[in-house]
């Protein structure tokens, strides 16, 4: 009887002991994107609290996350690509024409110098973004459309990614196409493989970690932030706001467009602001490793990536906002 009470005084404890992590879990997933915000202006005030890692780590964190990415991946998402090609193509087509067009003329536009444009189309040529996923969640649009539109463009990224850049940037810099698509091949898509396949031979070791990814994923892409940002700082307090301004217009007239494409076709309301978010949200985090390994000749092409990886979890979250509002009028 003792060892009894014992046992379920325990059993009581860890129960408690896992909820109360899912509760601190779930508020630092759905405050992600004041945590990423508070992060940057730390690091950029006090770029010491940062500086002590080096920018070589932006890889491996970016890894982690494409890692948890595979991890959540399920048979279903892959045969939504199947059952659904028609959705598929239209957001990747749209995914690979709007941002890219967006970056080059915005900075034509604004006449950005060399190292900032080529951020910017850094941004612009990468594919969606995994917070699309949570924040499609969140606007209550087409979930199984938007994970299936984030996997394609990510395993089409190591082709297209290198491509667009070189057609749009190749007149200003020396774009190393072929070192590009090794380098998103091992940092991308390796780790998505890795975490197909410890989902496949590990499947009851995934359902435990599986609900803690969100949360564990805004940490590391809010630590990569602060090293970007940290590392450029002084140059960014010198010319910062125009940049800070292309990138939120870059990501305000991504969503907007996302969401007329979805309606000039007349698609169902879930589905044009699943568009929307994807395009509108971009994998910022593989647009600053890009520049560090690759464009590290011009050191500021990673800034952009940094402000655009805070901006668009805020208008993100603004965006799901925004829509369910609109859900609920309708």
């Amino acid at each position: 009887m003792v060892a009894a009470r014992i046992f379920c005084t325990f059993a009581a404890e860890f129960i408690n002991k896992r909820i109360a992590m899912k509760k601190i879990c779930d508020f630092i997933a759905r405050w992600m994107g004041l945590m990423v915000l508070i992060v940057a202006a730390v690091s950029l005030l006090v770029p010491a609290s940062f500086l002590w890692i080096d920018t070589w780590a932006i890889n491996p964190m970016l890894g982690v996350i494409m890692f948890g990415m595979g991890l959540t991946l399920s048979p279903h998402d892959f045969h939504v690509v199947l059952s659904r090609p028609k959705d598929i193509l239209i957001g990747c087509l749209a995914q690979f024409t709007v941002m890219p067009l967006l970056a080059w003329g915005l900075t034509w536009t604004f006449s950005l110098p060399k190292e900032l444009a080529l951020g910017v189309m850094l941004v612009g040529c990468c594919p969606g973004g995994t917070a699309s996923n949570v924040i499609t969640y969140l606007a209550k649009g087409d979930l199984a459309l938007s994970v299936g539109m984030t996997a394609t463009s990510t395993l089409l990224a190591p082709v297209l990614t290198p491509l667009l850049i070189w057609l749009l940037a190749g007149t200003m810099v020396d774009v190393n196409t072929l070192g590009m698509l090794q380098s998103i091949v091992y940092v991308v898509i390796a780790p998505i493989i890795v975490g197909l396949l410890c989902q496949r031979f590990l499947p009851q070791t995934t359902q435990r970690i599986v609900p803690y990814l969100p949360a564990f994923s805004s940490i590391v892409i809010a630590l990569a932030v602060g090293v970007i940002v940290s590392h450029n700082a002084d140059r960014l307090l010198v010319g910062g706001l125009i940049v800070i301004l292309v990138v939120m217009l870059h990501n305000l007239l991504g969503l907007s467009t996302g969401f007329l494409i979805g309606r000039l076709l007349h698609l169902p309301k879930p589905k044009c602001v699943a568009l929307s978010i994807e395009v509108g949200m971009q994998n910022s985090g593989l647009a600053s490793s890009l520049a560090v390994l690759h464009f590290a000749a011009y050191p500021l092409a990673a800034i952009p990536g940094a402000i655009f990886s805070v901006w668009h979890n805020i208008s993100g979250a603004l965006a799901a906002k925004l829509y369910q509002c609109g859900e609920k009028r309708v």
